[in-house]
């Protein structure tokens, strides 16, 4: 039985053997890589001229991402204009390669491709837009040909390019819902805090939906609490600390947002606590701010506070 599961196993491997071909050399130092790192380096510098000495005369700039069958590419002019407008309308622009990344050239030997290198390339674009504020930081894939020369004769781009529809947004005044002072989401918000500061917690956790989450600045970040979890929570604070009074600074916002509709109210409250220590007792004023994030049945879906943990330690 081994021998017959052996041979089988040879057998296999002789078919997966004889399935490869190779095609060509990929290098990880090579002229070609030079010369597309140096172009990239001199677009950052907005240097159109230096651009322009790495590019070969019929230089052609495509994206990876189009569905447009007839795309005709960007010429060497009109990427050179670009070289401009990059640099003149961002801040801190860098373009420098992923962080473990590296190019490679590629040497085909497939009859079509012998004359040119292909440099594959995984980089990082970043910069802060002049005008908006909006921040760049994406990484993108490129594809360059150069040819015998060393001159660039195809890019070929692959990167969400999202950031560019919120710059266009960005240079109009454009609302995006309505903000209330006052609000049945805003009664419902100071009726469950001055349920707690009442120790009436049936009442409170009422608000909540079931599938409710709680979460806080002290946390780590990405995580937070069950309604179960924050229940049993509550219940360990009331052991350290008494509630005094929970008073209201200001006045709370409700927000409906234009975009998601969504349900949102903001309000900030001292919270004065007395401190259960050992020998003694201690006073002690606390500011949290809440967000309440509302469901459309009215429930509080989500709760988010911001208070200093130092202030509730010994």
């Amino acid at each position: 039985m081994k021998k017959i599961v052996f041979i089988a196993m040879m057998v296999f491997t002789v078919i997966a053997y004889s399935q490869e071909k190779k095609n060509g050399t990929i290098y990880s130092e090579h002229p070609a890589i030079k010369t597309v790192e140096a172009m990239e380096q001199a677009f950052v510098q907005g240097d159109a001229e230096k651009v322009g000495s790495y590019l070969y005369k019929d230089f052609k700039s495509f994206s990876g991402l189009s569905a447009n069958k007839d795309a005709k590419g960007t010429s060497k002019e009109d990427y050179l204009k670009g070289v401009k407008n990059w640099h003149d309308n961002l801040d801190y622009f860098s373009i420098t390669r992923s962080k473990g990344a590296y190019p490679d050239a590629l040497q085909y030997k497939d009859g079509v491709n012998d004359d040119v290198i292909w440099v594959q390339t995984w980089s990082h674009i970043k910069g802060v837009h002049k005008k908006t504020g909006v921040k760049i930081d994406v990484p993108f894939h490129r594809l360059y040909v150069v040819n015998k020369d060393n001159k660039i004769v195809t890019l070929i781009n692959y990167f969400n390019g999202r950031f560019g529809d919120e710059i266009g947004k960005s240079f109009v005044e454009r609302k995006n819902g309505t903000i209330y002072n006052h609000h049945e989401y805003i009664n419902k918000v100071r009726r469950m805090i001055h349920a707690f500061e009442n120790n009436d917690d049936e009442t409170a956790y009422g608000f909540f939906d079931e599938k409710a989450r709680f979460r806080n600045i002290n946390m780590p970040n990405g995580t937070s609490q069950t309604l179960e979890e924050s229940k049993a929570n509550d219940k360990k604070f009331k052991e350290k600390f008494k509630v005094n009074s929970i008073d209201v600074r200001g006045y709370p916002d409700y927000l409906n947002y234009g975009l998601g509709n969504a349900k949102i109210v903001q309000s900030w409250w001292n919270v004065r606590l007395t401190k259960k220590l050992d020998k003694e007792e201690k006073e002690i004023v606390v500011p949290v701010m809440f967000i309440h994030t509302f469901n459309d049945d009215g429930k509080i879906v989500d709760e988010m506070a911001y208070y200093s943990d130092n202030l509730l330690k010994d």
